[in-house]
C-alpha cells in the first residue's frame, strides 16, 4: 500500500516539475503540488518528511520567475528565490530533522583521475559541436538577450555560471539526494532529469533542448554517484556553460568569437 502510494507519489512531482516550471500551466501545477502534499500524510513518515522538502522547494520554484533577464533587480528577486530552494530543506533538514543527507562534497578526498580529466575535455569538444547548432537551428538563442558593453557581458558571464552551479546544487545534491534514499539510483535519476529539464527549458532552453538536457541532466547524476565529488560535477556543468556562453554572443554577434564551426 505504502510503496504504490510512493510511486503515485514520485510520478506527481514530475507532473508538478512540468506543468508549474516547464510549461507555466500554474493552475494545473499548483493543483497536483497540493494534491502531492495532501498524500504525504499517508506515507511512510521518513518518505514524508523528505518528499515534504521538495515539495517546500517547487513552492520556491514555481513563485520565481524564471528567465534570462540579467537586469539588477530580476538578478535579486530571482538570486534569492533560488537561494531559498536550496537553502530552506538543507536547513530544515539538518537543524529541525535532525538529517545529514543533503550535504555539500565539494571533493572525494584525492586528486581527480586521467580518465575524468579526459572527461571534461570530452565535455568541451561535444558542447562546442552541439550547442551553436542547437542555438541557431532552433532559435533559442533569442531567449538571452546579449548587449554590447564590458559591464553587460561580464554580469551575463556571471549569470551563467551562477546558474550553472546553483542546478547542480539543487537538481543533484538535493533532488537526487533525497530521491535515491526512497528510490533506487537509477529511478532517482530519472525523476530528478524532470525537474533539471523542466527548470532549463522554462530559463530558455526551448525547441529540441530537452532532448540534449535530459541526457546531460542523467549523466552528471551518474557523475556525481561515481566521483561523489560536487566540485567535479560543477567542473563538468561550468565547461558547458562556458561554451554556451561564447556561442551565444557568436550567436548574437557572429563577428565577436568567430570560433564554431556549427
Amino acid at each position: 500500500m505504502h510503496r504504490s502510494l510512493e510511486v503515485l507519489v514520485l510520478l506527481l512531482l514530475g507532473s508538478v516539475g512540468l506543468t508549474l516550471i516547464a510549461w507555466q500551466l500554474k493552475s494545473i501545477g499548483w493543483s497536483l503540488l497540493v494534491l502531492t502534499t495532501v498524500l504525504l500524510p499517508f506515507c511512510r513518515r521518513d518518505f514524508a518528511k523528505d518528499i515534504f522538502l521538495i515539495c517546500l522547494t517547487l513552492v520556491f520554484l514555481g513563485l520565481t520567475p524564471i528567465t534570462t533577464d540579467i537586469s539588477y533587480g530580476h538578478v535579486a528577486v530571482m538570486g534569492l528565490m533560488l537561494f531559498l530552494a536550496v537553502a530552506t530543506p538543507y536547513a530544515i533538514s539538518r537543524f529541525v530533522f535532525r538529517d545529514h543527507h543533503i550535504r555539500f562534497r565539494w571533493h572525494h578526498g584525492r586528486r581527480w583521475t586521467r580518465r575524468e580529466i579526459v572527461y571534461i575535455a570530452i565535455t568541451a569538444i561535444v558542447s562546442y559541436l552541439l550547442l551553436p547548432y542547437y542555438l541557431r537551428s532552433t532559435g533559442a538563442y533569442a531567449n538571452w538577450t546579449v548587449e554590447p558593453g564590458a559591464a553587460n557581458i561580464f554580469r551575463f558571464f556571471l549569470g551563467t555560471n551562477v546558474l550553472g552551479i546553483w542546478d547542480e546544487l539543487f537538481f543533484v545534491n538535493t533532488v537526487l539526494a533525497t530521491f535515491r534514499r526512497h528510490w533506487r539510483f537509477s529511478v532517482a535519476n530519472l525523476a530528478q532529469g524532470v525537474f533539471f529539464t523542466s527548470f532549463l527549458y522554462e530559463l530558455g532552453f526551448s525547441g529540441w533542448g530537452p532532448l540534449m538536457i535530459y541526457p546531460f541532466a542523467l549523466i552528471q547524476g551518474y557523475v556525481w554517484k561515481k566521483t561523489d565529488s560536487l566540485l567535479f560535477v560543477v567542473a563538468l556543468h561550468l565547461t558547458y556553460d562556458f561554451v554556451l556562453f561564447l556561442a551565444l554572443l557568436h550567436a548574437h554577434h557572429p563577428d565577436w568569437v568567430p570560433i564554431f564551426l556549427t
